[in-house]
Protein backbone atom coordinates (compact mmCIF):
# COMPACT_ATOMS: atom_id res chain seq x y z
CA UNK A 1 0.00 0.00 0.00
CA UNK A 2 1.26 3.36 -1.00
CA UNK A 3 -1.02 6.07 -0.53
CA UNK A 4 -2.43 7.92 1.72
CA UNK A 5 -5.35 10.25 2.53
CA UNK A 6 -4.74 12.69 5.24
CA UNK A 7 -8.26 14.60 6.50
CA UNK A 8 -8.30 17.60 8.77
CA UNK A 9 -10.80 18.92 11.44
CA UNK A 10 -12.69 21.58 11.75
CA UNK A 11 -11.57 25.35 11.32
CA UNK A 12 -7.97 23.83 10.07
CA UNK A 13 -7.28 23.07 6.48
CA UNK A 14 -4.98 20.71 3.94
CA UNK A 15 -2.10 23.41 4.53
CA UNK A 16 -1.71 21.85 8.40
CA UNK A 17 -0.79 18.64 7.08
CA UNK A 18 2.45 20.22 5.30
CA UNK A 19 4.61 19.13 6.90
CA UNK A 20 3.62 15.55 6.83
CA UNK A 21 2.74 15.20 3.46
CA UNK A 22 5.61 16.68 2.14
CA UNK A 23 7.97 13.69 4.56
CA UNK A 24 5.55 10.99 2.99
CA UNK A 25 6.01 12.10 -0.39
CA UNK A 26 9.55 12.48 -0.35
CA UNK A 27 9.69 8.84 0.76
CA UNK A 28 7.64 8.08 -2.38
CA UNK A 29 3.73 7.92 -0.78
CA UNK A 30 1.03 9.41 -2.81
CA UNK A 31 -0.58 11.58 -0.36
CA UNK A 32 -4.05 13.75 -0.98
CA UNK A 33 -4.96 16.17 1.56
CA UNK A 34 -9.00 16.95 0.82
CA UNK A 35 -10.15 20.22 1.30
CA UNK A 36 -13.36 20.07 3.88
CA UNK A 37 -14.92 23.61 4.37
CA UNK A 38 -17.90 22.03 1.85
CA UNK A 39 -21.35 22.80 4.61
CA UNK A 40 -22.19 19.70 5.98
CA UNK A 41 -20.73 16.33 7.18
CA UNK A 42 -22.58 14.54 4.39
CA UNK A 43 -20.58 16.98 1.67
CA UNK A 44 -17.21 16.73 3.99
CA UNK A 45 -17.53 12.98 3.22
CA UNK A 46 -18.01 13.11 -0.27
CA UNK A 47 -14.84 15.31 -0.73
CA UNK A 48 -12.90 12.55 1.05
CA UNK A 49 -14.72 8.90 -0.98
CA UNK A 50 -13.62 11.26 -4.31
CA UNK A 51 -10.10 11.45 -2.70
CA UNK A 52 -10.03 7.64 -2.24
CA UNK A 53 -11.97 6.81 -5.49
CA UNK A 54 -9.75 8.56 -7.46
CA UNK A 55 -6.38 6.46 -6.02
CA UNK A 56 -5.30 3.29 -7.66
CA UNK A 57 -5.89 1.37 -4.39
CA UNK A 58 -7.32 1.53 -1.18
CA UNK A 59 -5.51 4.10 0.81
CA UNK A 60 -4.69 4.31 5.05
CA UNK A 61 -6.81 7.13 5.57
CA UNK A 62 -6.34 9.24 8.96
CA UNK A 63 -8.80 11.69 10.06
CA UNK A 64 -8.21 14.02 12.69
CA UNK A 65 -10.76 15.20 15.58
CA UNK A 66 -14.00 16.11 13.63
CA UNK A 67 -12.27 14.35 10.74
CA UNK A 68 -12.81 11.22 12.18
CA UNK A 69 -16.51 11.66 11.76
CA UNK A 70 -16.02 12.16 8.04
CA UNK A 71 -13.89 9.14 7.61
CA UNK A 72 -16.44 6.83 9.33
CA UNK A 73 -18.67 7.56 6.34
CA UNK A 74 -16.14 6.28 3.56
CA UNK A 75 -15.79 3.56 1.78
CA UNK A 76 -12.48 1.73 0.25
CA UNK A 77 -9.59 2.84 2.63
CA UNK A 78 -7.31 -0.09 3.87
CA UNK A 79 -6.77 0.81 6.64
CA UNK A 80 -8.07 4.39 9.25
CA UNK A 81 -6.19 5.99 11.66
CA UNK A 82 -8.46 8.38 13.95
CA UNK A 83 -6.15 11.23 15.63
CA UNK A 84 -7.48 12.35 18.23
CA UNK A 85 -10.90 11.79 16.34
CA UNK A 86 -14.55 11.27 16.87
CA UNK A 87 -15.64 7.72 16.41
CA UNK A 88 -19.39 8.13 15.91
CA UNK A 89 -21.94 4.75 15.56
CA UNK A 90 -25.25 4.59 14.25
CA UNK A 91 -26.92 7.79 15.15
CA UNK A 92 -24.30 9.27 16.95
CA UNK A 93 -22.81 12.65 15.80
CA UNK A 94 -19.10 14.45 17.41
CA UNK A 95 -20.95 15.99 19.03
CA UNK A 96 -23.32 13.59 20.52
CA UNK A 97 -20.51 11.71 22.02
CA UNK A 98 -18.86 14.73 24.00
CA UNK A 99 -17.99 17.45 21.43
CA UNK A 100 -15.14 20.12 22.08
CA UNK A 101 -14.01 20.42 25.72
CA UNK A 102 -14.68 23.13 28.23
CA UNK A 103 -11.30 25.03 27.14
CA UNK A 104 -11.62 24.29 23.12
CA UNK A 105 -15.79 25.89 23.36
CA UNK A 106 -14.54 29.08 25.43
CA UNK A 107 -12.06 29.83 22.67
CA UNK A 108 -14.94 29.85 20.47
CA UNK A 109 -16.34 33.04 18.72
CA UNK A 110 -19.57 32.99 17.56
CA UNK A 111 -20.80 35.47 14.06
CA UNK A 112 -24.24 36.49 13.67
CA UNK A 113 -24.89 34.27 10.35
CA UNK A 114 -24.26 30.82 12.53
CA UNK A 115 -20.51 30.33 11.60
CA UNK A 116 -17.72 30.12 14.15
CA UNK A 117 -14.21 30.91 14.61
CA UNK A 118 -11.42 30.12 17.26
CA UNK A 119 -9.77 32.93 19.73
CA UNK A 120 -6.10 32.93 18.30
CA UNK A 121 -4.48 33.76 21.66
CA UNK A 122 -7.03 30.65 23.10
CA UNK A 123 -6.32 29.04 19.77
CA UNK A 124 -2.82 28.60 20.54
CA UNK A 125 -3.22 27.24 24.12
CA UNK A 126 -5.81 24.78 23.04
CA UNK A 127 -5.38 23.25 19.83
CA UNK A 128 -0.98 23.57 19.80
CA UNK A 129 -0.02 23.26 23.54
CA UNK A 130 4.02 22.22 23.25
CA UNK A 131 4.26 23.45 19.85
CA UNK A 132 7.38 26.57 19.67
CA UNK A 133 4.81 29.95 19.52
CA UNK A 134 6.23 30.69 16.06
CA UNK A 135 5.11 27.37 14.67
CA UNK A 136 1.72 27.79 16.89
CA UNK A 137 1.33 30.97 15.71
CA UNK A 138 1.78 30.01 12.22
CA UNK A 139 -0.94 26.93 12.63
CA UNK A 140 -3.64 29.70 14.04
CA UNK A 141 -3.02 31.97 11.09
CA UNK A 142 -4.30 29.35 8.94
CA UNK A 143 -7.15 28.57 10.94
CA UNK A 144 -10.99 29.00 8.95
CA UNK A 145 -14.37 30.15 10.05
CA UNK A 146 -16.37 26.88 10.72
CA UNK A 147 -20.26 26.70 8.94
CA UNK A 148 -22.82 25.48 11.49
CA UNK A 149 -23.64 22.20 11.78
CA UNK A 150 -20.60 19.91 10.97
CA UNK A 151 -20.33 18.85 14.33
CA UNK A 152 -24.01 17.41 14.36
CA UNK A 153 -23.47 15.45 10.98
CA UNK A 154 -24.43 11.84 11.56
CA UNK A 155 -22.59 9.66 9.60
CA UNK A 156 -24.90 7.51 7.17
CA UNK A 157 -22.06 4.47 6.65
CA UNK A 158 -19.41 3.17 9.80
CA UNK A 159 -16.08 1.94 8.02
CA UNK A 160 -14.65 0.92 11.35
CA UNK A 161 -16.84 -1.78 11.46
CA UNK A 162 -15.54 -3.35 8.57
CA UNK A 163 -12.42 -1.73 8.09
CA UNK A 164 -9.12 -2.28 10.39
CA UNK A 165 -8.54 1.05 12.25
CA UNK A 166 -6.09 2.66 15.11
CA UNK A 167 -7.06 5.09 17.23
CA UNK A 168 -3.99 7.44 18.61
CA UNK A 169 -5.11 8.78 21.94
CA UNK A 170 -3.37 12.43 22.31
CA UNK A 171 -2.46 12.49 26.27
CA UNK A 172 -2.26 16.24 26.83
CA UNK A 173 -5.02 16.94 24.70
CA UNK A 174 -6.71 20.46 25.67
CA UNK A 175 -9.50 20.58 22.80
CA UNK A 176 -11.16 16.83 23.00
CA UNK A 177 -10.60 15.31 26.65
CA UNK A 178 -7.92 12.25 26.98
CA UNK A 179 -10.71 9.91 28.71
CA UNK A 180 -13.06 10.54 26.02
CA UNK A 181 -11.08 9.39 23.44
CA UNK A 182 -9.75 6.22 25.12
CA UNK A 183 -13.63 5.60 25.33
CA UNK A 184 -14.42 5.60 21.36
CA UNK A 185 -10.63 3.83 20.73
CA UNK A 186 -12.70 1.12 22.04
CA UNK A 187 -14.35 0.73 18.92
CA UNK A 188 -10.88 0.43 17.29
CA UNK A 189 -8.61 -2.16 16.17
CA UNK A 190 -5.69 -0.96 17.53
CA UNK A 191 -5.04 1.75 20.10
CA UNK A 192 -1.77 4.37 20.42
CA UNK A 193 -1.46 6.71 22.86
CA UNK A 194 0.95 9.63 22.47
CA UNK A 195 2.20 12.38 25.18
CA UNK A 196 1.20 15.49 22.39
CA UNK A 197 -1.58 17.89 22.66
CA UNK A 198 -4.20 18.16 19.92
CA UNK A 199 -2.27 18.33 16.73
CA UNK A 200 0.76 16.38 16.87
CA UNK A 201 1.04 16.81 13.38
CA UNK A 202 2.25 20.67 13.95
CA UNK A 203 4.05 19.76 16.60
CA UNK A 204 5.68 16.35 16.13
CA UNK A 205 4.82 15.58 12.88
CA UNK A 206 7.64 12.43 12.87
CA UNK A 207 5.00 10.89 15.16
CA UNK A 208 2.52 10.75 12.65
CA UNK A 209 4.83 10.36 9.08
CA UNK A 210 6.51 6.83 11.40
CA UNK A 211 3.08 5.66 12.33
CA UNK A 212 2.00 6.16 8.46
CA UNK A 213 4.69 4.29 7.05
CA UNK A 214 4.32 1.78 9.51
CA UNK A 215 0.97 1.19 8.53
CA UNK A 216 1.96 1.40 4.98
CA UNK A 217 3.62 -1.74 5.46
CA UNK A 218 2.07 -3.77 7.33
CA UNK A 219 -1.37 -3.45 5.59
CA UNK A 220 -2.04 -5.96 3.03
CA UNK A 221 -3.77 -4.79 -0.17
CA UNK A 222 -7.12 -5.52 -1.03
CA UNK A 223 -9.25 -4.45 -3.25
CA UNK A 224 -12.13 -2.23 -3.32
CA UNK A 225 -14.97 -4.42 -3.10
CA UNK A 226 -13.35 -6.59 -0.29
CA UNK A 227 -14.39 -5.99 3.57
CA UNK A 228 -12.73 -7.03 6.29
CA UNK A 229 -14.96 -7.69 9.54
CA UNK A 230 -13.20 -7.52 12.79
CA UNK A 231 -14.56 -8.11 16.10
CA UNK A 232 -14.83 -6.34 19.61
Amino acid sequence: MTAVVLVHGLYHCPEHFAVVAERLRTAGTEVVVPELHRGSLPADTAAVQAAIDSLGEPPVVLGHSYGGSVITGVRGAGHLVYLAAFVPDAGESAASLGGASPQLQDAISRKPNGSTSLHPDRAVDTLYSGCPRPLAAWAVGLLRAQAPGCGRGVPEHHSWKRTPSTYVVCAQDRAIDPDLQRKMASRCTDVREWQTGHSPFVGQPDLVVELLQELLVTTSPRRRDEGVTTTR
